[in-house]
Order: structure tokens, then sequence, then C-alpha cells
């Protein structure tokens, strides 16, 4: 949610100051909120419908793909962005894996 309402503040440690800056960033940045926003709360209303486990999935690898992105990246990023982003974008994209298995083997 910080990335739609505050853009620089959340892009300026993952990109760095000078790219936060720019306007495009800021448009990007809210474009990725929302897609985050509408996949949790896709996942959340399946939860215990039978996509709820493809919907998991999908948000995990969505993560993996920021993960990745990332790591790519990484040369003209700020150190610190890439570890946080590859750590956060990490841990989510293995929880999301965890729980779609989970949902797909208790029914």
């Amino acid at each position: 949610m910080a990335v739609l309402t505050a853009p620089e503040q959340v892009t300026a440690r993952w990109l760095g100051d000078d790219s936060a800056k720019l306007p495009v960033v800021g448009d990007l940045a809210r474009s990725l909120g929302a897609r985050d926003l509408a996949l949790g709360l896709a996942a959340l209303k399946t939860l215990d419908e039978p996509a709820g486990p493809y919907i998991q999935a999908a948000c995990a690898v969505v993560d993996s793909v920021d993960m990745v992105a990332t790591i790519l990246a990484r040369d003209a990023l700020p150190r610190k962005g890439v570890l946080g982003t590859v750590a956060l974008a990490g841990a989510a994209a293995a929880a999301g894996f965890y729980f779609s298995h989970r949902l797909a083997h208790t029914r």
C-alpha cells in the first residue's frame, strides 16, 4: 500500500534517490502497487475456493519475477535496495508456493 500513496519514498530505497524522482518511476511504482493489491485481494477472496491454490501460485510467480528482475538489474541499483527486495520478494514467493501447495493438498 505504501507504494500507492508514497511511491517516491518506496522507490528511493529500491532504485535510488535520482531514479525515484522521475515521474515515470512513480507511475510504474503505482502500477506495481495496484497489481500487488489486486493479487492480494484475489488471493484472500479465493482461499476457500477451488481456484485458491492457483491464485496463490500466481502471486508467488509474480514475486519470483520481481526477485529475479532485481537480481538481473543489481549492478544499476543500490545494494540495500537489492538486498531488501530480494529478501522480501523471495520470502513472499516461498510463502506463496508453500500456501499454494498446502491449499491444493488439504481439500
